[in-house]
């Protein structure tokens, strides 16, 4: 949540911050700023709403600059407003920051700084880090950002640039993502990797308590502490700036749809080697099940299914009790985890506030940690013991697609090579998994392709409804969860999800004509049951979407609409399920013209409470 930006070098300023604001728009959206240092004075530019107002009202100004930091907001502190919008400036218009996280502590500076005679504008925790900077300030930037960081409580990560002193940028990171891009003759500043993609593959990555001391020539780190820094490592970053851009496609979710069958493909490639699981790469010993007397799963939003999907995998083909929480349940608890826990952490960013306080909370008691992210260089990836790379490439659209499908096919990974570590479980059954799941990438773009304009035409069908349900048992159940969120996340219609057979324990009095049910019906041992369920519903009026597969009989007269997805064992149709609904969603969205890839409200990494 919140994007930052920064630039220093020969070139203008002002197009290469609104670049990097545009590439991190999915971080939040409610309003956007810049603030350059010209020969005279900081000047800030600010505006209320979507990117384009600002651009609009830069267009109108002639700006030379080539010192400055922007800021695309997602509102934590202040409800979005002119005045709120970052960059902000202290009492003597001396400091300008901007701003990504909470000040925890921010009542108590406040009452201390207006004590001394300081005055605020906004109702932000940025204006109030602005003035302490401010207030330690004797002539050396830096050195007041180091006295102010160690006053602040919370997780932040923070741009700075001082009116008397032009040619200078000082970035700090604590708990919430900062990269540092490294060019000839100029630098940058960013929250993610994808604003600068298109000017530099090379970037320092911020570890907790850094601080960046950085001119247009060098950049220094330096710890929180005052020590400097003098081993930190460049990273090389091997995506291209194609991947980050829309390649002909009118939202980069539909694009990133597309894109599942080569990321899940690539996923494969990386662990699963000659028709057997290999994850030398993760740090897993070879046999990691019989390590650990218990197995915790923990996430959040769409990452949480997956977990829960993975419960189900777990308990059923291996025979082993799974714990699964979300993150924001779990860090404020008292988990049972000693040394022989195994906590698998899953998260598309690895930035999660709550998966991370989670994480550290259950190392402090001794837990092992395997994490499940999609990027390399994340807090949570530092910070585990273990490691499955998700390898989905840059995801822009804050609903997730293509990491979803690569976080659910890592833990088909996990489930296979657990069949191996049990003896139980005979050769012949894990052969059958295996070459499955080697066909997973092949069957996905098959249902992309058979399934999207008929999707599309229900989608229309049914975009003017105010409320849908859907329902599933086992497996299927747990990604009808996310074939909701979705339609929650991008067409702002209220989706619930439901065990199809706990309906009769409260949601039939809800269930009135026209009421759409969409059904995951892949599995083969409950269809019956779930058919059951359909037929009782049906005859209460609801109209009925099924999405299932040959093998399962029904009566056409039963199912208002239908989707066949190819026949593959019941454990990973599920996953060939969730793809038209994320189609579903997608053209629902766009049928009430909503913002698709920047849903109101919501931000692609939540890095705070």
């Amino acid at each position: 949540m919140c994007g930052i930006v920064g630039y220093i070098g020969n070139k203008k300023a002002t197009p290469i911050l609104l670049s990097g604001l545009k590439k991190l728009e999915y971080r939040g959206y409610d309003s956007s700023g810049i603030a350059i240092k010209d020969k005279s004075n900081i000047e800030i530019i600010k505006k209320k709403g979507k990117l384009d107002k600002l651009i609009n009202e830069i267009n109108k100004k002639s700006l030379d600059a080539k010192n400055g930091i922007g800021h695309t907001r997602w509102a934590t502190h202040g409800k979005p407003s002119d005045i709120n919008s970052h960059p902000h400036s202290d009492f003597h218009s001396n400091i300008t920051i901007v701003h990504n996280g909470i000040i925890e502590n921010f009542q108590e500076i406040k009452e201390k700084l207006s004590r001394k005679g300081y005055q605020f504008l906004s109702e932000t925790d940025t204006e109030i880090a602005a003035n302490l900077i401010s207030y330690y300030y004797k002539g050396d930037l830096l050195e007041a950002v180091k006295k102010s960081v160690r006053k602040f409580k919370g997780s932040f990560s923070m741009a700075v640039i001082c009116d008397k002193e032009a040619e200078r940028i000082i970035a700090v990171r604590k708990n919430s993502p900062l990269v540092i891009g490294l060019g000839k003759n100029e630098n940058f500043i960013a929250s993610d990797i994808p604003a600068y993609l298109n000017y530099t593959n090379k970037f320092y990555i911020l570890a907790d308590e850094e601080i960046a001391d950085i001119t247009k020539n060098k950049v220094e780190i330096y710890s929180f502490q005052g020590d400097k820094i003098n081993d930190k490592k460049i990273t090389k970053i091997q995506w291209t700036p194609e991947e980050i851009d829309k390649k002909g496609y009118e939202h980069f979710m539909l694009k990133e749809i597309y894109e599942q069958p080569d990321s899940f493909r690539k996923l494969l490639e990386k662990y699963l080697q000659n028709d057997k699981v290999d994850l030398t790469a993760t740090g897993l010993d070879n046999n990691w099940l019989k390590k650990y007397k218990k197995l915790q799963i923990v996430a959040c939003g769409t990452a949480s299914y997956t977990g829960y999907l993975a419960k189900y995998l777990i308990e059923e083909l291996l025979d082993i009790h799974v714990e699964f929480e979300v993150g924001s349940e779990y860090r404020y608890k008292n988990p049972i985890v000693d040394k022989n826990t195994l906590l698998i952490v899953v998260s598309q960013s690895g930035e999660t506030a709550d998966t991370l306080a989670s994480l550290r909370l259950a190392k402090e008691k001794g837990a092992t940690i395997l994490g499940l992210v999609n990027s390399k260089d994340s807090s949570i990836a530092r910070e585990v013991d273990k490691l499955i790379y998700l390898n989905a490439g840059p995801e822009i659209a804050v609903a997730s697609t293509k990491a979803y499908t690569n976080m659910i096919a890592a833990f088909y990974i996990l489930v296979l090579d657990g069949m191996r570590q049990k003896n139980c479980i005979s050769k012949k059954k894990i052969n059958m998994y295996t070459h499955d799941l080697k066909k997973m990438p092949e069957l996905i773009r098959r249902v992309i392709n058979q399934t999207e304009k008929k999707i599309k035409k229900i989608a229309n069908l049914y975009a003017n409804k105010k409320q849908f349900l859907f329902i599933g048992r086992n497996t299927d159940y747990a990604f009808s969860l996310e074939g909701a969120l979705k339609l929650k996340e991008i067409s702002y219609i209220n989706a619930k999800a439901y065990p199809a057979g706990e309906l009769k324990h409260g949601y039939f009095p809800l269930i009135e004509n026209g009421l759409p049910v969409v059904i995951i019906g892949v599995r083969n041992d409950t269809f019956s049951e779930l058919y059951n369920n359909i037929k009782k519903i049906k005859a209460m009026g609801a109209k009925t979407l099924l999405i299932t597969t040959e093998k399962n009989k029904y009566k056409k007269e039963s199912i208002n609409n239908l989707i066949k997805i190819p026949e593959i064992n019941q454990y990973f149709g599920g996953l060939l399920a969730i793809i038209p609904l994320q189609l579903f969603a997608y053209y629902i969205a766009l049928a009430n013209d909503r913002s698709i890839d920047q849903p109101r409200n919501l931000a692609k990494s939540v890095t705070v409470e």
